[in-house]
This record gives structure tokens, sequence and C-alpha cells, in this order.
């Protein structure tokens, strides 16, 4: 499935059932294993794990692939891993101590200043 239907779907599961915060980061060019995650928060263990379920099963009913769901027993933080987007949906506390958007912000490069006795080109 295409990234972009694919995100749209999850995105869509998530507003679906009232999901708070929706964040979706591009690490296509800081990761090799997924090109998107998407954060989400919920307001309680029974609300994460029903807008993980719900993610789950919008992807499979559009003939989408998941590949795993972890987290489900506490309901504290649950991963919806569809491959090329892992989706996390976190309490608001544990959401703010592992703060995942600033882990995979993509930072600039900034120009490298020239040390004494680097070469001109010249």
């Amino acid at each position: 499935m295409d990234i972009k239907k694919l995100q749209k779907i999850a995105v869509a599961a998530l507003e679906d059932i009232k999901a708070k915060d929706i964040e979706v980061l591009n690490t296509s060019k800081l990761s090799a294993l997924f090109d998107r995650i998407i954060i989400a928060t919920g307001d309680s263990n029974r609300h994460v794990k029903s807008l993980a379920r719900n993610v789950h099963d919008k992807v499979k009913e559009a003939g989408g692939q998941v590949i795993g769901i972890e987290g489900e027993e506490t309901g504290e933080w649950v991963l919806v891993d569809l491959g090329d987007i892992v989706v996390h949906v976190m309490q608001p506390v544990v959401r703010a101590y592992y703060n995942l958007e600033e882990l995979w912000k993509v930072v600039p490069k900034r120009p490298r200043k020239k040390a004494a006795g680097d070469a001109d080109g010249e």
C-alpha cells in the first residue's frame, strides 16, 4: 500500500475516536527501518488500547498489512507496526516522559566552521 494512503488511514482511525495531539514525523532520512512515525495521545488505558485497535482494524479493512501490536496489556503505550509506518499511542505522562518527537526531530545541518589550518581549496 502507498505510504500516503497508509498514513491517511492511520491518522483518520486515530481521529475517529478522538486521539489528541496527533503528530506525523517523516523519518525516511533518519532510519532505514520505517519512513513515518505517528504519535498520538489517549486519555486512559482503555482509550489508548481502543485507538491502537482502531488503527489496526482500519488498516486491515483497507487491505494493508499490520506486522504487530505491542503494549496492549497495560495500555500505557501501544505501538502498532505497519511496516513503513510505526504508530505510537500513549498516555500523556508516558508521552511527555519519552518525548519521541524530540528524539526523532530532524535537525538541519549547520555549515561546519573552518578550523585553523583547514585547506581553503585556493
